[in-house]
């Protein structure tokens, strides 16, 4: 899923393409993709885009007399700029958002179609979209806190909560606990002011990190390749691989389709966090730390 820093990238591309630019038309692909029918989407025709904002992990297109287009993403949603007037392919986009020198087009990949625009008359409308969560990189420390410690929940799935926190997912979130030194299964109950504190500061320099790096990166080229793995990254989709702080080899736990990285020595005090299916199927020859782990050659 786009996560903050890839929201705000989308976001910076198309700022310096569309903004002030005249909306031709939205069509669409699948029945799926459009979710409101009140206002009518054609009458977004015409419209000036007089901004282009995130919202969580939402792109909100805000248009000429307070009109707004919402385009959530989802887990397989990509943004494509394509020529002006492509044709829709169904297998491939849902659809498309028409301008005189190009067509922003939607792509999701699999075959379950969550990706969704909403067209929605007025501020109030908007409002119906925000969870009103923290803003990460807004939130002081003590706004960071409380909402970390709304409930005694794991820190992993805090970071990742969108009720909670604003465009933090799985491969950020990794990021985040790796830069902080904490363990993903950390309760956030448990957390002195110390580990709430580097808690903090990584989120902030984690996000800020990879917003500006990708950001520049979609200001040279559409950003056609938005994915979770990223090479630069610390633990995220490097199983095996040494952690680049203490050449540690990252583990992972695999939990409901995702999987958690982490680095057992910089974050775990060496311990191995359980696998759910695998500590279940091995039972007793589940490796309990990083020695016992590195003597059976893992």
């Amino acid at each position: 899923m786009p996560e903050l820093p890839d929201i705000e990238a989308y976001r910076a591309t198309l700022a310096d393409r569309i903004v002030d630019r005249r909306l031709g038309g939205v069509r669409t692909a699948s029945p799926f993709f459009l979710r409101t029918a009140v206002p009518p989407i054609a009458e977004a025709a015409g419209r000036v885009v007089t901004a282009i904002r995130r919202l969580g992990k939402r792109l909100v297109l805000a248009l000429d007399d307070d009109r707004f287009l919402v385009l959530h993403l989802m887990i397989a949603g990509r943004l494509h700029w394509e020529p002006a007037g492509i044709d829709l392919v169904p297998r491939r986009h849902l659809g498309a958002l028409d301008f005189d020198d190009g067509s922003l087009t939607v792509t999701e990949a699999g075959t379950k179609k969550r990706a969704g625009l909403w067209f929605v008359a007025d501020a109030a409308g908007l409002a119906g979209h925000d969870r009103g969560c923290v803003e990460p990189l807004e939130a002081d420390r003590d706004s960071f806190a409380a909402a970390l410690t709304t409930g005694n929940h794991t820190v992993k799935r805090a970071l990742t909560d969108p009720r909670l926190f604003s465009g933090i997912g799985n491969a950020y979130s990794d990021e985040i606990l790796h830069a902080a030194r904490l363990s993903p299964a950390a309760l956030t109950g448990s957390l002195d002011a110390g580990a709430t504190d580097r808690l903090h500061a990584a989120t902030r320099d984690t996000l800020t990190l990879w917003r500006d790096r990708l950001v520049a990166e979609a200001r040279a080229a559409f950003p056609e390749k938005v994915t979770a793995f990223r090479e630069g990254m610390a633990v995220h989709g490097r199983y095996g691989k040494p952690c680049p702080a203490c050449g540690t080899a990252v583990q992972r736990i695999k939990y409901a389709g995702n999987e958690t990285n982490y680095c057992p020595r910089c974050q775990t005090g060496g311990r191995l966090l359980a696998d759910r299916y695998f500590s279940t199927l091995l039972k007793k020859d589940w490796p309990r730390s990083i020695e016992e782990l590195e003597s059976r050659g893992g």
